[in-house]
């Protein structure tokens, strides 16, 4: 399985980003998808999820400003951020909300004036 984040950068605050993520080696559609993120110093934490009938879920830090949603037939991930904080600096991962499958390297979000 190869999970490959993408869409990073540098984003001022308040800005916008969309990341995305696509997914190999796996049959996409019958799993439930998490956006993760590891901050500086921090543990990895579970940001976003959605079902494989598309409901969502959201993290409090988050909830309003970031929306999750998938195309199962391109097997690709997406998170549109949104009021972007500084707080929200961190590598973005795609995986399981548990973490089940190999981490892929995750894209980098900075969000700085």
């Amino acid at each position: 399985v190869q999970l490959q984040a993408s869409g990073g950068g540098l984003v001022q605050p308040g800005g916008s980003l969309r990341l995305s993520c696509a997914a190999s080696g796996v049959i996409f559609s019958i799993n439930t998808w998490g956006w993760l993120r590891q901050a500086p110093g921090k543990q990895r934490e579970l940001v976003a999820d959605i079902t494989q009938v598309d409901n969502t879920n959201y993290a409090d830090s988050v909830d309003g400003r970031f929306t999750i949603s998938r195309d199962n037939a391109k097997n690709t991930l997406y998170l549109q951020m949104k009021s972007l904080k500084p707080e929200d600096t961190a590598v973005y991962y795609c995986n399981t909300p548990s973490g089940y499958w190999s981490w892929g390297q995750g894209t980098l979000v900075t969000v700085s004036s």
